[in-house]
C-alpha cells in the first residue's frame, strides 16, 4: 500500500489523530498538505517529516473561513499538482445540555467540526475529481452513533457529520470519488488529556476511558492513522459510505462494560 505522487491533505494535522495520519501518508510515499489553524505545530510537523526524507508542507487556515479554504486549497494544488484524498479531521469538544450551551459555544463546536467539513469538501472535491477521483475520509467518533452526556453540540456535530459523509458518498460516487466516516472511540489525544484537565481528578477521568472499552485501554493516535490510510487506499475500492467504528469495541457490550462486569451476564460462570 502506497500514496506514490498522490497527495493528501489533513485537516486539524498538527496534533492527535490528524499528526499521525499525516505521518502514515508521508512514510508511505504521498504528498502531505497540513493544514491546522496553529501554524507553529503545523509548520513544525511538517518540517520533521521533511527530515526523514518526506515531502510535506505546512498551510495555516481556519477552516470555519470559506475564502480562506478555497484559497488554501488552491495553494495545495500549486504546491503538489492536484489534490487526491482529503482527511477531514479537524475538530473541537465543548460541554454542556441543550439549556445550559451558550449560543456562541454551539456556534462554535458547528464551525469548528461540521462547517469546516463542509467547506474543505466543497473546495478539495473538484480538484479531487480532476486527478479521476479520489477519497475522503471523515473523522467522527463513536459519537456518530452513540451519546454521551453533557456533550450536547458536539453529539449533535459528530452525527452530522456521519450524515454528511454518507451524502457526498451518494453525489460523488459518479466521480469515483468514496468517502467514509471513521468513528473513533477513546483516543489518547491532546484533546482527551484537555477533556480529563477540566476534572478535579484527571487521572480517574483517564482510568474511566480506557474501563469503557473491553480492551481496557486507551487507543493510539497512529492506530487510527491506520484505519484512515486504508480507507484513503485502492485497498479500500469497494467501500464508500460506511460509518467504520475503531473503537477497541466500545460499542459492543449491551449496557456498557460496567454492566457486562457487574450486572446481567456479568462475570465468569
Amino acid at each position: 500500500m502506497h500514496f506514490d505522487n498522490k497527495t493528501i491533505v489533513v485537516t486539524g494535522g498538527a496534533s492527535g489523530i490528524g499528526q499521525a495520519a499525516a505521518t502514515e501518508f508521508a512514510r508511505l510515499r504521498g504528498n502531505v498538505a497540513i493544514l491546522d489553524r496553529n501554524a507553529q505545530s503545523a509548520g513544525e510537523t511538517a518540517a520533521a517529516l521533511r527530515e526523514e526524507g518526506h515531502r510535506a508542507q505546512a498551510f495555516a487556515v481556519e477552516l470555519a473561513v470559506s475564502e480562506q479554504v478555497q484559497q488554501v486549497m488552491e495553494q495545495v494544488v500549486a504546491s503538489f499538482g492536484g489534490i487526491d484524498v482529503l482527511v477531514n479531521n479537524a475538530g473541537i469538544q465543548r460541554y454542556g445540555t441543550a439549556v445550559t450551551t451558550p449560543e456562541t459555544q454551539w456556534d462554535e463546536v458547528m464551525n469548528a467540526n461540521v462547517r469546516s467539513v463542509f467547506l474543505a469538501s466543497k473546495f478539495a472535491i473538484p480538484h479531487i475529481a480532476r486527478r479521476g477521483g479520489g477519497a475522503i475520509v471523515v473523522v467522527g467518533s463513536v459519537q456518530s452513533l452513540t451519546a454521551q452526556r453533557n456533550s450536547f453540540a458536539y453529539v449533535a456535530s459528530k452525527h452530522a457529520l456521519l450524515g454528511l459523509g454518507r451524502s457526498m458518498a451518494l453525489d460523488f460516487a459518479k466521480d469515483n470519488i468514496r468517502v467514509n466516516c471513521i468513528c473513533p472511540g477513546a483516543i489518547d489525544t491532546p484533546l482527551l488529556r484537555w477533556a480529563a484537565s477540566l476534572d478535579g481528578n484527571p487521572e480517574r477521568v483517564i482510568a474511566a476511558c480506557r474501563q469503557v472499552s473491553p480492551m481496557n485501554r486507551l487507543g493510539s493516535p497512529e492506530e487510527i492513522a491506520r484505519v484512515i490510510v486504508f480507507l484513503a487506499s485502492d485497498q479500500a475500492s469497494f467501500i464508500t459510505g460506511a460509518a467504520i467504528a475503531a473503537d477497541g469495541g466500545l460499542l459492543v457490550p449491551t449496557g456498557g462494560m460496567a454492566n457486562q462486569e457487574a450486572g446481567t451476564g456479568g462475570g465468569d460462570r
